[in-house]
């Protein structure tokens, strides 16, 4: 009978800091690994850049596209632009002038693999 009360004894007294560093190791754990962790937080600052990237890039080509469209309001109304967009509506062109046609699938193909690599 005393080495049960000497074994319950000396576990009294060890119980507490063995309860203690789980619950450290279970907070560390869940502080770098967990669904706020620092490794999540490092992969949505990933997605974020990303995200930024990509706003950028639609951000640049809206402004292209609303740079166009104001060359066509009637207040500044641009006689080489209406040129360019009345021959290419009506497919008209003069004798003397060169035409190259672009293959809309290399532009197509070409504008994917641009928005792919960024």
């Amino acid at each position: 009978m005393g080495l049960f009360s000497e074994l319950r004894l000396r576990a009294r007294h060890i119980v507490g800091p063995v309860l203690g560093i789980c619950a450290i190791c279970y907070f560390a754990f869940h502080a770098i690994r967990g669904e706020r962790g620092l490794l999540s937080l490092r992969s949505l600052s990933q997605r974020v850049e990303l995200a930024h990237l990509e706003y950028d890039i639609i951000k640049s080509r809206r402004m292209e596209m609303e740079k166009k469209v104001q060359l066509l309001h009637p207040d500044s109304l641009d006689p080489d632009m209406l040129d360019e967009r009345a021959r290419v509506m009506l497919n008209y062109g003069l004798e003397d002038e060169i035409i190259i046609i672009p293959d809309i699938d290399i532009i197509l193909t070409d504008e994917v693999e641009e928005g792919s690599n960024d």
